[in-house]
C-alpha cells in the first residue's frame, strides 16, 4: 500500500473548546507512527499552545472547508485517502459527499451521528456500545446511530489518547495513600469555555479540608476570578495557564476535579481519582454512565452549581460534601482510581487506526 494521506477536520477555540482537536491530535500521532501523511483542516483560535503542538509534530494546519462541496474539493486537491470529521457544526451532508467522491470517511460522534453517512463511526464514550440509559427527553437524541450505514466503533476501548498520556500511564493502578494536605488539580478543558473553574474552586475551598490546589485557567478573565477566591485554613490556591505537562500534573495529584468531556478518558487511563462535573448537555449521558459505574465521583451539573437561591446552595453543599469525603479518604480515592485505570488501557487509537487501514485494504482489494 502506498503512503496513506489522511486529513482531520476539526476546530478549536475559546467558544468551541479543544476536545475535538485533542482527540484528532491523538489519531494524528497514531497515523504518523504508521507512516501516513497527515494534515489538519480547521481553525485554531487564540490557542498558541495548540498550534505549537501541531507544529512540533510537523502537522500542517490548513483552512477548514465548511460546505460539502468545499470538503470534497479539499479532499481532491490534497489527494486524501481518508478524511476524519470531528465537528458538531459542519454540514452533515459533508461526510456522504466526501465518501461518494471515493475518500474513506471516519465520523467522530458523541451519541448523535447528525445524519452523517460515513464508512466508519467512532463514539469513544463509556458505554456507547450499550443500550441507552433512558428514553426520557432529558438525554440527548442519538440521531440515526441505531441504523448507521458504516461500522460503529463504540465504547471506551476506542478512547483516543495522546502520546504524552499513554507514556505517563502507570503500570498498575495507584494505591491508597494517606496525606494530610492532598494535592488537588482542577481543569475544565483547554479554554474553560463555560467558566467552571471559579465555581469549583469556591466549592473546593468550602470543603474546609486542607489542600494544595492547582487550577488550570484557560483565559485571563477566568484567572482573575480564581485569584479572587479566598483559601481556607491549610489551603493554598495556585492558578496556572494551560501546559503540555498536564499528564504529569494529573499523575502527581491526589484528586482531580474536571469536566466530564474528552479529558475523562485521559484521567481514566492515568488512574487518576477524579470528581467530574457535567458542564454541557452533550456530556450528560457519558457523565451519568461514568459516575454510575464508579469510574469517578459525580459533582452534578454546572447550571445546578451556579444556580441562585436554595437550590444552588444545596447543590454546592452536596458537591462540597462529596469532595470532602474524597479528600479525607485515601481508600475512596484508590477505589475510583483502580476502576478508572482498568477501563481505559491507552490502546484505543491503535484500534481505530487498525479499523481504518482494514477498511482501506478491503476497498483496495475490490478493485
Amino acid at each position: 500500500m502506498s503512503t496513506l494521506r489522511v486529513g482531520l477536520r476539526c476546530d478549536a477555540g475559546p467558544r468551541r473548546g479543544v476536545g475535538h482537536l485533542v482527540r484528532c491530535l491523538a489519531l494524528a500521532e497514531e497515523f504518523l507512527a504508521r507512516g501516513a501523511d497527515v494534515s489538519v483542516f480547521g481553525t485554531v483560535e487564540r490557542l498558541d499552545w495548540a498550534t505549537a503542538e501541531l507544529a512540533a509534530r510537523g502537522i500542517p494546519l490548513l483552512p477548514g472547508p465548511e460546505s460539502a462541496a468545499d470538503l470534497v474539493e479539499a479532499a481532491r486537491r490534497h489527494h486524501l485517502d481518508v478524511l476524519v470529521l470531528d465537528s458538531y457544526e459542519l454540514d452533515p451532508a459533508g461526510a456522504g459527499a466526501v465518501r461518494a467522491a471515493g475518500v474513506h470517511t471516519l465520523a467522530i460522534i458523541d451519541g448523535d451521528s447528525r445524519g452523517q453517512v460515513a464508512d466508519l463511526y467512532l463514539d469513544q464514550n463509556f458505554g456507547a456500545e450499550l443500550p441507552r440509559l433512558s428514553s426520557g427527553a432529558d438525554l440527548p437524541e442519538l440521531g440515526s446511530t441505531a441504523a448507521l450505514p458504516g461500522r460503529l466503533l463504540a465504547g471506551s476501548g476506542y478512547a483516543l489518547l495522546r502520546d504524552t498520556v499513554i507514556s505517563a500511564r502507570p503500570p498498575v493502578a495507584p494505591p491508597a495513600t494517606a496525606v494530610s494536605r492532598p494535592r488537588v488539580l482542577a481543569f475544565f478543558g483547554g479554554t474553560d469555555a463555560v467558566g467552571a473553574a471559579p465555581v469549583l474552586t469556591r466549592v473546593l475551598a468550602a470543603t474546609g479540608h486542607p489542600m494544595d490546589l492547582t487550577v488550570i485557567v484557560g483565559r485571563p478573565e477566568i484567572e482573575a476570578e480564581v485569584d479572587d477566591v479566598a483559601p481556607g485554613r491549610g489551603q493554598t490556591i495556585r492558578a496556572v495557564p494551560p501546559t503540555t505537562s498536564l499528564p504529569a500534573l494529573i499523575t502527581e495529584a491526589d484528586l482531580v476535579v474536571s469536566a466530564a468531556g474528552t479529558s475523562t478518558w485521559e484521567l481514566c487511563c492515568l488512574g487518576a481519582p477524579s470528581a467530574l462535573v457535567c458542564v454541557v448537555d452533550n456530556q450528560r449521558e457519558s457523565y451519568t454512565r461514568v459516575v454510575r459505574h464508579g469510574l469517578a465521583a459525580g459533582l452534578g451539573e454546572l447550571p445546578e452549581l451556579t444556580a441562585s437561591g436554595v437550590a444552588g446552595r444545596a447543590a454546592r453543599a452536596t458537591a462540597a460534601r462529596t469532595l470532602h469525603g474524597l479528600l479525607s479518604s485515601p481508600q475512596r480515592r484508590a477505589t475510583l482510581a483502580a476502576r478508572a485505570w482498568s477501563t481505559v488501557d491507552g490502546q484505543g487509537r491503535a484500534r481505530v487506526v487498525d479499523a481504518v487501514f482494514d477498511a482501506v485494504r478491503v476497498d483496495a482489494r475490490r478493485y
